[in-house]
Parts: C-alpha cells; structure tokens; sequence
C-alpha cells in the first residue's frame, strides 16, 4: 500500500471579536472549532487566528457575559472576518455560558493570574460609594496594603515600587489619589483589568513582583454615549460615540472631587481649614480610528493631579501618560503593534511663613519614554509564537529644592539630573505538545545603561551599618555610559490538565528591576523619591518559581485553587540607621542592597453561576530581608509582612433592581521596630532596642467589614406604567393620546442606579501605626498611642446614569 506523505492543505480564519452593541474589542474572547481540541483566544487588541485544514467548519466563539457565536465556515482559502458577540441576559435563574470559556482557570497555561470585569468590580461596595480598580484587587489572594492612607499596593511582599501599573501600555508610578483612598483609574474609562503575579510572560519586563495591565475602553463605535455619577466626595462625567461610525471612535472622561468646597461655607473664618486647598481631579481621554481591515491606530492619554495645602504647608503630585499605538495585520498568521509611550511622574512640597517672607520649595520628578514594537505570530494550533523589543529611557531629577529667607537671600539644592536606558529583546512560545500539556516558554534579555552627563561617586569601606565615606567623583560627558548591566531573564510555565475539571500549573520566571523606591516610613507616600541603578546600585533581580492545584465544580460553578510559590530577591535595597534620604547629593553611601525572600500559599474559592456569587481568598505567607549590618546580621521581617489574609467579597442578586454585596478583610498586623528598654536621663524616657533586632513587633491585626446596594433604575418600565395611566386618563377627557408614548422611547435605553454603602461597618480603628510618647506631664511614663486613618463608620450614596 502506497503511503501519503503530502501534507494536507489548511488555511487560517483571523480577525476580531468585538462587542455588538459598541464595537469594543473583547480580550481574551475563546474561538474554537466545535467539537474538537482546536482553539485560541484574542489578543488584548481583540484579534485572532486559528489554522484548520481545507473544508467546511464550524466555529464557535464565546465569552463569559456573552452569548455564544457560531457560524459554518468553507475554509478554502484565507478568510478575515470580524465577529460581533450579543450581551447575555442575565437572569435570576442560574445563567448557562459555554464551557470553552468558563473552564479557562483549568486549560489554560496562566497561573497567578486574575482578571476582573468592570461589571464584576461595579458591584463591590467601596470607601464613600465609589468604585475602585486598586482597592478590588486588594480583595484577591497575594495583594495586601499596609493600611489606610497609603499608597499604592504589595503583591506577595514586595513593595510597591515592584508593580509594573499600565494604563494603556504607559507605566503609572503613584496609582493613588487621595493618599491611598482611591485610584488613579476613572471606572467608566476601563475596560480591562489584569493582575499577573507568577508565570510572568516574556512581554512584560522592568519590575519583580507583578504587572497590573489596565486597558482602557476605545470609545463607543456604533452611538453616542453619556455616562457618569454623583457621589459623596466626588463626581464623574465620560463620553464616548463614534466620529465616524464603525470606523474612528472616541472616549473622555473625567473626575474632580469637591470634599474642601462643601467644607468651606461651614467653616468659620479663623478657622485654619477655611483657606485649605484638599482635591483631586483626573482626565481620561482615547481616540481610534481604523484605517482599513489590516490598520488601526490608537491614541490615548491621562493626567491627574492631587492639592493639598494649608496656610503653612504644601503638597501636590500627579501623573502625566500619553500612548501612541499602531495594529497592523501583516497576514493572516502575523500580527504586529508598535507603541510609543510617554509618562511624568513629578511631586512637590512647600512650606511657607507669609508673615515672615519666609519659604521652602522642593520639587521631583521622574519621565518615561518608550518604544514598543511587538509580534504574535500564530504558526499553528499547537504554536502562538511572540516575541518583539522595547527601549526605555529614564530621565530623572532626584530634587530641587529653594530655600527663600525674610532678608530676601535664597539658598538653593539641586541634584542633577539622572539618566538611564533600558533596552529588551524578548521572544515566548505557547506550545501545546499534548491534548493535556501545555507549556510556554521565552527569554528575555534586559540591557541597562546608567548614562552621563552628570556625576558619579564612588565610596569606600567602612563599619557595618554606617555612610559610606565618599572616596573619589568623576565628571562624564553627555551619553556617555558611566555603568552597565545585561541581565537574560528566562521564563517558563506548564500546564497538565488532568481532567475536564482539574489541572497542574507551574511556573518560573526571572525579572530584572532598574529603579527602586526609596523610603524609611511606615507606609510609601507621594513624595518618597525613586532612584535608578547605577555604578553603586545594582539592579534589583528576583527568581520565583510556583506550582498549583486548579480545580472546578458543579459544571464550573466554582472555581478553587491553591497555588504556593518561592521568591528569592537580590540587591534589594534598604538604608542604614538613622540615614538621610531626602535632599543628600551621596544619598547612595547610605542606602544598603542585600536579600529578601518570600513564600506562601494562596487558597482561592470563587462562585461564578447563581443569585449569589464572589469569592473566598486566604493566604499565608512569609516576607523577610537579610542586609549586612542590620538586625545583626540576620533574617528580619519585611514591613509588608503579613502572615495572615483573609478576604471575602460576595453579592447577590436580590431582585432585578436590587443587588446587595459585602467585603470582610481580615489581616495580620504589619512589622514595626519598638525599643524594649529604655534609658533616664535626668527623669526623661529614651528609648532603647536592646536586641538590635528590626521589625521586632507586629501591630495589631487589621479587619473590616463593609455592606453595599445597588439599586437599579428601570426607567422605560417606569415610563410604561406612567403612560398607561395618562393614556386612560386622556381617553376620558377626550384628549389626544398620539404623542404619550414619548418619554418611554426617549428613556428606553437609559440606565441608571442608585448604590448605598457603607465602610467600616462595626467601627473598627485599626491602627495604622503605633507611636510612643512621654505620658502627659509625667516624663518618667510612656504611652503607646495608636494611630487610625479611619476611626469611623463611613456611609455613602452614589447615583450613576448613562444614557
């Protein structure tokens, strides 16, 4: 019998998925052929491809929230086609969804990935009724915060300077407003948002501990759009719609709090708040246009800024991002985008005596400008192919800083300006080898310049846990490298799929971090100073591995998973006793770079079907340093340590108007240093640490309860039962009817609710910190005092529309 070897012939289906009713791109959206193995998702652009042999198929197309596409295709040549999925329906009853889609946690290869959707995170309730992307994911396993009124968020121990925060590919170096209270990102401008914390892509490079990609919505391409709301601190306004349809789309928005102007008028005019300047606004803005079936082009930015100020002090600081964007369909198999960034991020502090001329001016800031051209090359079902390239230039200014004297003198500190290049050649494949393995593998290889013009110190040796004293200077000429480092960053993932509900996960990653947060308070605050890798500092590497346990239940009802991991740090940075962080041109002689480590395991339970779902999430976990000279030298507790979180968020559908939802969060007290002893000098208290020993006592533990409803407004509902009632009426009286039916048309597709919360439930005060002081006029006493940002029960109620 004569053998076949011709290999048969195939061609490739590729395009888009969007959203029917606004023309939004889907991420992540699943296209199959039914009945088989064969399948792959969108991209975060909403494009995708699947190669099958020649002859008639049919595919399918499914995304949870969404009803499921399916069209019979006669696959005899290359077809671009873009598919429109319809909005389900959601029902009181249990809602049935493809399970393509709902058993992604279990084929897929990500692990320490989690996915929100903004409808999911509207439901949640929030500090003062606002919804919040940074403090939603404070609730999954991993994510922690050291309290209130700090900014920013740790993943599995690390700072916070070790998130990478996107918004539109533009990395965002303070994502808070209000001191930690609420994000930068406005809810009605995102779209999509994802936490990646292990098994980190090869894409994705520059910081250690996680990637926060937020993408924002591209603007309603079928109609005009209003939405908005009106809240207890602050209000919001977007608009989106078509300039021309289907083709070029737009979306604003924006948001301005106004807590210091209902203040004012209650105040009296002696009263110190009653000049007090306390607000933050943002504005949120994107436009596309699609060239043709192979181009589109995007354009996007934000800026936000907060002020706060008295009559004696000043502060304000805010992010500035831009992003370019070019999608191009080179062929069916060959997608590209190529993005170009731009991001400030600068602060500024002042204090000031009017009646004595007397000031002092600080200032900060540090800038970002990338280019990104990226490639995804889908050679074949078992293949997804990516790999690309990316400069980063950082361009920093440290401080500067005027002193203004009652004379007329000025004295003034300015560092000069600091600057880096980072460059990254990266490529990863997803390779399915088996029906039930999966790996994805990739490199990438970072490259790192610390460039002139400027100066660079070197130091010498001295006593542990003292400055270095500075040894020599040189000057350096304009571009000229003074350091560099490469750093090849190997990743790695595997997924075993044991059965139709469970699989195995592992992962490895390496990342390499070229800009550290310097900071010796309890908690990371707008004006904490970054600096960059140098000749003196090293940048920081960290090596995780992680394996899991995914499994689901009751047809994919729930989903559960416990994932542990290891995470080894090197040349993580920390400073000496007593060091001088602020305005010091040799601050770098008195910043120290050891070790840290972190393990844990995180356990997750999530219900995704029925009135009532949420999730359940605990971890434990681990977070340590060793730095030479400290703690004699040995293993001491981060201060983003927690042992113990516990995180619940839940909610239920009511009825068809009213949702309630609850949080609780219960976490163990972070690290402090506390002096055991003390010594009297003449009947006064000095504290005294007799074991040398950082971080040697916890806080007490943090927990919380908060209640939330939503109650939403059917207006066309309201309209019908109004007209029918004007309509009997009419006909009484003999009046026309023609024209009653109105306002139910006008409100038809009107939207509109009203959310109820409240925060802090059982007014709890946690401690944010905890001080020690001489106890009244008794100076041979100390008290511990507590300090609570929120001491309070916080209700709130938001109305949101959209029309």
């Amino acid at each position: 019998m004569a053998l076949n070897f011709s290999a048969q012939e195939k061609f490739t289906l590729s395009g888009y998925i969007k959203d029917a009713k606004n023309g939004e791109a889907l991420i992540g959206a699943t296209v199959y052929k039914q009945g088989s193995q064969i399948g792959g998702s969108a991209n975060e652009y909403g494009f995708f491809s699947i190669t099958l042999p020649k002859g008639v198929h049919i595919i399918g197309a499914s995304l949870i929230g969404y009803k499921t596409f399916t069209i019979s295709v006669n696959l005899n040549q290359n077809i671009n086609k873009t598919i429109e999925l319809n909005e389900e329906r959601t029902q009181l009853e249990e809602v049935e969804v493809t399970a393509e889609q709902e058993d992604r946690n279990i084929k897929s290869v990500e692990m320490g990935v989690s996915r929100l959707d903004i409808k999911q995170i509207n439901k949640i309730p929030a500090l003062f009724g606002e919804v919040d992307v940074v403090r939603v994911i404070q609730l999954l396993p991993g994510v922690t915060t050291v309290g209130e009124g700090a900014s920013g968020f740790n993943v599995r121990g690390g700072n916070i300077d070790q998130n990478l925060i996107l918004l539109d590919e533009a990395p965002v170096y303070n994502s808070s407003h209000l001191f930690g209270f609420f994000s930068v990102f406005n809810p009605d401008a995102v779209k999509d948002v994802k936490l990646i914390k292990g098994g980190i892509p090869a894409q994705y490079g520059g910081r250690v501990s996680s990637i926060l990609d937020i993408r924002m919505k591209e603007g309603n391409s079928k109609k005009l759009t209003v939405s908005g709301g009106i809240g207890t601190i602050f209000s919001r306004l977007s608009i989106e719609g078509p300039i021309i349809k289907d083709k070029m789309s737009f979306i604003i928005a924006g948001r301005r709090s106004y807590i210091d102007a209902l203040l004012k008028p209650f105040l009296k005019s002696t009263n110190p708040l009653k000049n007090s300047q306390f607000y933050f606004y943002d504005l949120t803005a994107k436009i596309n246009y699609r060239i043709n079936e192979k181009n589109t082009v995007f354009a996007s930015g934000y800026f936000g800024r907060d002020v706060f100020g008295l009559s004696v002090f000043g502060f304000n600081w805010g992010n500035a991002t831009g992003t370019v964007r070019w999608n191009h369909i080179i062929n069916n198999k060959l997608f590209m985008n190529v993005t170009g960034c731009y991001s400030n991020y600068n602060y500024y502090l002042e204090f000031k005596l009017q009646q004595l001329n007397q000031s002092f001016k600080w200032k900060s800031n540090i800038i970002n400008y990338s280019i990104k051209p990226d490639f995804t090359y889908y050679a074949d079902s078992k293949n997804t192919i990516r790999f690309g390239m990316q400069a980063l230039m950082y361009d920093f200014l440290p401080y500067n800083a005027v002193g203004q004297f009652e004379q007329g003198s000025s004295v003034t500190f300015k560092s000069a300006k600091r600057y880096g290049i980072e460059y990254a050649v990266y490529a990863g494949n997803e390779n399915k080898i088996l029906p039930r393995l999966t790996l994805e593998y990739g490199l990438r290889i970072s490259t790192y310049q610390y460039l002139g013009k400027g100066k660079a110190y070197y130091y010498g040796d001295t006593l542990l846990n003292e400055p270095l004293p500075l040894d020599s200077i040189a000057n350096f000429k304009n571009g000229q490298i003074i350091k560099s480092y490469v750093n090849p960053e190997p990743r790695f993932s595997l997924n075993y799929v044991i059965n139709s509900q469970s699989s195995f996960k592992a992962s490895y990653n390496r990342m390499a971090q070229y800009l550290q947060l310097i900071s010796n308070t309890a908690a990371s605050t707008p004006l904490d100073v970054y600096t960059i890798a140098s000749n003196n500092l090293k940048p920081l590497i960290a090596d995780q591995g992680s394996f899991g346990y995914f499994r689901n239940f009751k047809d994919n009802m729930f989903e559960t998973s416990i994932e542990v991991y290891y995470k080894y740090l090197q040349n993580q940075l920390d400073y000496v006793d007593n060091a001088n962080l602020f305005i010091n041109e040799t601050v770098e002689g008195e910043l120290l770079q050891g070790l840290g480590r972190a393990y844990g395991a995180e356990f997750y339970i999530k219900k995704n079907k029925g009135k009532l779902n949420g999730w359940i999430s605990y971890t434990l976990s681990k977070t340590e340093r060793l730095m030479r000279g400290i703690s004699n030298d040995d293993w001491f507790l981060s201060r983003y340590d927690r042992t113990h979180c516990l995180n619940t968020s839940v909610n239920y559908d009511l009825t068809k108007q009213w949702n309630l939802s609850a949080n609780f969060v219960y976490l163990s007290g972070v690290p402090a240093s506390f002096p055991n002893s003390r010594i009297q000098i003449q009947s006064y208290n000095i504290p005294y640490n007799t074991d040398n020993i950082r971080n040697n006592y916890r806080i007490t533990p943090y927990h919380r309860l908060d209640v939330g409803a939503t109650y939403n407004v059917n207006m066309e509902k309201h309209w019908v039962r109004k007209s029918k009632r004007r309509a009997k009426l009419y006909r009484i009286i003999g009046k026309d009817t023609d024209n009653i039916d109105i306002p139910r048309k006008i409100f038809r597709n009107h939207e509109s609710s009203w959310v109820f919360s409240v925060y802090n439930v059982y007014n709890r005060r946690n401690a944010f910190s905890i001080f020690f002081r001489t106890k009244g006029d008794m100076p041979t006493q100390t008290e511990a005092v507590r300090f609570s940002v929120i001491g309070s029960v916080v209700p709130a109620i938001t109305y949101n529309f959209k029309f």
